[in-house]
């Protein structure tokens, strides 16, 4: 009787001491569920990232708010060129990154659907069937047949936001995945316009550098006539004839860069090497006048922006799960199962058995991991934080560089049209004079590389321009369907 009477009141304390200690979880779970439940909101250092976009607005010397649209225009509005059309719609669906992109987010899709479902209890069928026959001596009994068909329910509580803090964790995770589509998506369509304005460039080239080879191969004709009539020096002709095949061999180099360029842009398409049939660098129409400040809302338009700030959330719901690991977790177990087996009886028809089952654990020493994985899980929103404020910068950085090459490559394309209409006349006159005698040939061969060159620079800052609106278009997040 004694030792009855010792081993209940041992049970009373040991379950006074688990009600204790399930109190005082209880009162630290209600003085923390605010923040083991709560949602990512961006955090303070928003304010430092809009100081900093404010200053590199006031560096770029760029005021107003024409272009702050700009990334959000469809690409077939801002690429108006058909055969450049065609090109990009044959790349979005051929492009091999693109394709992987996009089965990144169906993945995501399903990991979060799993997330999702994870609130439901978990349901299983496991049906058996045995047959036992008993010989006993010369005596055979019959066989007995006994059957179960059970089914069994887990069901998880979600007392403390774990399972909750998955399922954000995955949603934002998703949205990052589309974040990282959009990139990837924008690449390829500025990627493809980048060199398809490359091609334009160079043909724009060629057709220079041919008609200055048409120049330069007149230029020697008329020295050597002016050798066999009048004596000219020697030394004319082999220059003339000099900066002739000069020419020739910038010719050759620049059919090279042009297949090259072809074959990029060929590989880009997900195609073959092949020939692209393309339009004339006069024929392009691009946006035009951009000027802007370089606002956050505009930035956290980009999809690399928001994609880095879609990690510092899953970080954070990192942090909830870390934080609810040290909570208790309830699971909930049920089992009904139809069955003609009663232990070593076999009863026909069967009957119907039902158990339900409740269980607590309370993590009391776990040589130290939660505590680990919550410092990991802190540290990870901290330099996730960091990057994306980076990113920030970066991003504002880009903007600016955008904008001051093309009012840079505006202003340069303007004086040197007016310098390649000054050396074309130059040119005129030097041969003229030549002709009259009163000028040397080494001045009509400066003339002519001098015009060359400018022409050629003129191409260079007209593409420089084409592709600083391709590249502004890209860094403000364009590229949407």
């Amino acid at each position: 009787m004694k030792n009855n009477r010792k081993y209940r009141m041992y049970q009373k304390r040991i379950v006074y001491a688990v009600c204790l200690m399930m109190l005082v979880v209880s009162i630290m779970s209600c003085s923390h569920g605010k923040s083991l439940w709560s949602k990512y909101e961006r955090p303070d250092s928003l304010l430092h990232a809009t100081a900093t976009s404010s200053a590199l607005r006031d560096a770029a010397g760029i005021e107003g708010a024409d272009s702050v649209g700009f990334g959000g225009v469809k690409w077939q509005e801002v690429f108006t060129d058909p055969q450049l059309r065609t090109l990009i719609e044959k790349g979005l669906e051929q492009n091999v990154d693109i394709f992987e992109a996009s089965a990144n987010v169906q993945k995501m899709e399903a990991a979060l659907k799993a997330a999702r479902l994870a609130f439901l209890p978990q349901v299983t069928f496991t049906p058996s069937g045995t047959l036992a026959k008993v010989v006993s001596g010369d005596k055979k009994g019959d066989w007995n047949k006994s059957y179960a068909m059970p089914i069994s329910a887990s069901w998880t509580i979600d007392i403390f936001g774990s399972i909750l803090a998955t399922k954000r964790g995955a949603e934002v995770q998703l949205e990052m995945m589309k974040d990282y589509q959009h990139v990837t998506r924008s690449m390829v369509i500025c990627g493809i316009a980048n060199c398809y304005y490359t091609l334009l460039m160079l043909d724009r080239q060629l057709e220079i550098l041919n008609d200055m080879e048409a120049l330069t191969a007149e230029t020697y004709r008329m020295m050597k006539l002016q050798k066999d009539l009048r004596g000219a020096k020697e030394t004319a002709v082999i220059s003339a004839q000099a900066a002739n095949l000069s020419v020739k061999t910038d010719i050759i180099d620049m059919k090279r860069q042009i297949r090259e360029t072809e074959n990029t842009l060929s590989t880009l398409l997900g195609m073959h090497a092949q020939s692209i049939s393309r339009g004339k660098l006069a024929d392009q129409n691009l946006p035009e006048n951009f000027s802007t400040g370089i606002a956050l809302n505009v930035l956290s338009a980009r999809p690399d922006v928001h994609a880095a700030e879609m990690k510092l959330a899953n970080c954070f719901y990192d942090v909830k799960k870390a934080q609810s690991a040290f909570y208790p977790s309830l699971k909930i177990t049920g089992t009904g199962s139809f069955t003609n087996s009663m232990g070593n009886a076999v009863s026909n028809p069967g009957f119907f058995l039902a158990n339900f089952v409740a269980g607590l654990t309370q993590p009391i020493f776990m040589n130290g991991r939660l505590i680990a994985q919550l410092k990991v899980a802190k540290l990870s929103y901290e330099v996730a934080e960091k990057e994306w404020r980076q990113i920030i910068l970066e991003a504002g950085a880009e903007v600016s560089n955008c904008l001051v090459e093309y009012n840079s490559s505006k202003e340069m394309e303007e004086l040197e049209r007016r310098q390649v209409e000054a050396l074309a006349k130059s040119v005129d006159y030097t041969l003229m004079l030549y002709k009259m005698g009163t000028s040397s040939y080494l001045e009509v061969i400066s003339a002519q590389s001098s015009l060359l060159n400018a022409e050629i620079s003129q191409v260079v800052d007209e593409f420089n321009k084409m592709q600083a609106v391709v590249n502004l278009y890209s860094a403000l997040g364009g590229g949407r369907e």
